[in-house]
């Protein structure tokens, strides 16, 4: 585990995107895979907005993905299992890099064929608590042809395009990066969530 830490870690510090190709086990990806498909099928999932309350704002013009919050309180063994990481992860990253985090907030999302997010930054206008962006895929043989890749702009111009594939997890800064999700040809899945303080 420690070492999909450092990955994560290392490379954001080198690039400003930290990329870990095996964050999470490749049975807790696809037990949270069954999960996330689980919850689609009864219809547990929410249609997302932009913004936060009392803002949010419903436009499938910019955002198209529906989503379905995890939380302990679920009692859901898979979503615990993950937050059992991800409490991992944030001791190692205050420890290590003396971020200050004390919180965190996720949510499994599904980007359905057709859909897409437009360019957009995490940290919103009236509330500074998100400071850094984390993206958990869940997506078994992705394609390029698949679309549905994450565009990350950097300061510089540069679009750094990520494949959505599974195991795959990206970290960056919530209030620096500018991002997008391209139209999706098929099903896209993720977990996504935000670091806090």
């Amino acid at each position: 585990m420690q070492q999909a830490f450092d990955t994560l870690i290392n490379s954001f510090i080198e690039s400003k995107v930290g990329i870990s190709e095996n964050f999470l086990s490749s049975q807790l990806s696809n037990d949270l895979k069954e999960n996330l498909l689980h919850l689609h099928s009864e219809k547990s999932m929410l249609a997302a907005g932009t913004g936060n309350q009392p803002l949010v704002n419903q436009d499938k013009s910019v955002r198209g993905d529906i989503i379905y919050w995890l939380d302990r309180q679920h009692n859901n063994a898979h979503e615990n299992a993950f937050f059992d990481v991800m409490d991992a992860f944030v001791a190692y990253l205050n420890q290590s890099c003396y971020t200050g985090i004390t919180g965190y907030e996720f949510h499994y999302t599904l980007y359905e064929t057709g859909s897409f997010y437009k360019k957009h930054l995490d940290q919103f206008r009236n509330n500074d608590s998100r400071q850094y962006s984390m993206i958990i895929y869940l997506n078994a043989g992705w394609l390029p042809a698949d679309g549905g890749q994450l565009s990350i702009y950097h300061a510089n111009g540069d679009a750094q395009q990520v494949d959505p594939s599974s195991g795959k997890t990206v970290f960056f800064k919530s209030s620096e990066l500018e991002h997008e999700v391209q139209l999706t040809n098929k099903p896209r899945l993720s977990i996504t969530g935000w670091l806090k303080r």
